[in-house]
């Protein structure tokens, strides 16, 4: 099977059941992608697929199968971040960092969905990621920072999938 991650094609030989994080992880070997509760419900497994945030820990390989994934290695462009992470470091967001790469493709997508998002769009678009060291605020912080920058600066969005 072709999978087709961060615009590159892996090909994989694995039983179509398989959760689609452990195949990321173990078959194509991009360990951003973090194993958290393993029944959808912390988020640290958040992937793009076909411009959506899914819980990969809950979606078998073969629906994913000639569809697009975005993985959190698959943001920046190159050596350049994306407004999303400059924007994590700036406001200092990660505390532990272990949910990091979950949250930040949650963001993304919300980001894409809605550029301009109020704290009530950021915190229900957010409500499915856990931070057990509770940066919310600071999230929230950096989606809006991150959205100032993708507007004022269109070309970042397109540039780096999002």
């Amino acid at each position: 099977m072709i999978l087709t991650i961060n615009g590159k094609e892996h090909e994989v030989d694995v039983d179509p059941s398989t959760p689609l994080l452990w195949v990321i992880r173990e078959q194509c070997g991009l360990t951003g992608t973090k194993f958290g509760c393993g029944i959808g419900q912390c988020g640290a497994c958040t992937v793009i697929m076909e411009g959506n945030a899914i819980r990969s820990c809950l979606t078998p390989l073969h629906t994913s199968i000639d569809k697009e994934i975005t993985t959190i290695e698959g943001i920046a462009s190159g050596t350049k971040m994306h407004a999303l992470q400059k924007a994590w470091i700036e406001e200092q967001v990660p505390q532990c960092g272990y949910c990091q790469s979950g949250q930040l493709m949650s963001a993304l997508a919300l980001l894409t969905d809605n550029p301009a998002p109020n704290d009530d769009d950021i915190d229900n678009a957010m409500s499915g990621n856990i931070c057990r060291c509770g940066t919310y605020s600071r999230i929230r912080k950096g989606i809006k920072k991150a959205a100032i920058e993708l507007a004022s600066t269109p070309t970042l969005k397109t540039e780096n999938h999002g």
